[in-house]
């Protein structure tokens, strides 16, 4: 699955700049959203390495009412922190049985879900001894092109929260809290894979805010 860059570059650090390679989103073509894309561990003829997972929630906007039929984009690293895309240089494994992209379409009650892969946390040169916690990247485009969200999803428990500098370019606590998923025993599968919830608001004063990049 090809991607290419929707906001602009940053300068690259030497080992690559996963930074400015979270930047870059899926770009799938015109063509008819399958089951497959999203699932991310079944896209290759291989198994792809890694705890797998099931993120799902609704996207809603400001009133709770669902977002129906809304097209949700996901790209991330894999398991070992290292992104499919040739800017990545981190010197971590990447997986031939996992890009990385995937999407969907919302359902009658708002509803997403996606099986992946629990990324892994990766270097980024920001300050000294500095990791991004593991997280996925979603994008939406709300009920019209300019309403265009994208955002991170964290994950509970993660000791990186606390030291992550872009996360923290939300000051309001709840509204951080907002972006960090909740563990969800409901949307786990037996014997396959971990389940997490994350709602998704679109606008108004419990609005999910957009990563730092797009703010500028």
């Amino acid at each position: 699955m090809p991607v290419e860059t929707r906001t602009p570059l940053a300068v690259a650090a030497p080992y690559g700049d996963p930074e400015a390679v979270e930047r870059y989103g899926p770009v799938f073509g015109v063509t008819e959203v399958t089951a497959l894309d999203a699932d991310l561990t079944r896209q290759h003829p291989g198994e792809p390495h890694g705890e797998r997972i099931t993120v799902s929630g609704r996207v809603v906007d400001r009133s709770g009412r669902p977002v129906v039929g809304q097209l949700v984009e996901i790209w991330q690293a894999n398991a070992s922190g290292r992104y499919a895309h040739r800017r990545d240089q981190h010197p971590a494994p990447l997986d031939p049985s996992f890009t990385g992209t995937g999407r969907c379409l919302t359902d009658a009650e708002g509803r997403y879900a996606f099986t992946t892969i629990k990324p892994g946390a990766y270097p980024w040169g920001n300050h000294e001894n500095a990791w991004r916690p593991a997280h996925i990247h979603f994008s939406l485009f709300g009920r019209a092109f300019t309403q265009r969200l994208i955002t991170q999803m964290y994950f509970p428990g993660d000791p990186l929260l606390a030291y992550d500098p872009i996360l923290h370019t939300v000051t309001d606590q709840a509204a951080r809290n907002r972006l960090v998923a909740a563990y969800d025993p409901q949307l786990s599968a037996p014997d396959w894979s971990l389940g997490y919830r994350w709602d998704i608001v679109l606008d108004g004063p419990e609005a999910t805010l957009p990563e730092p990049e797009m703010t500028a």
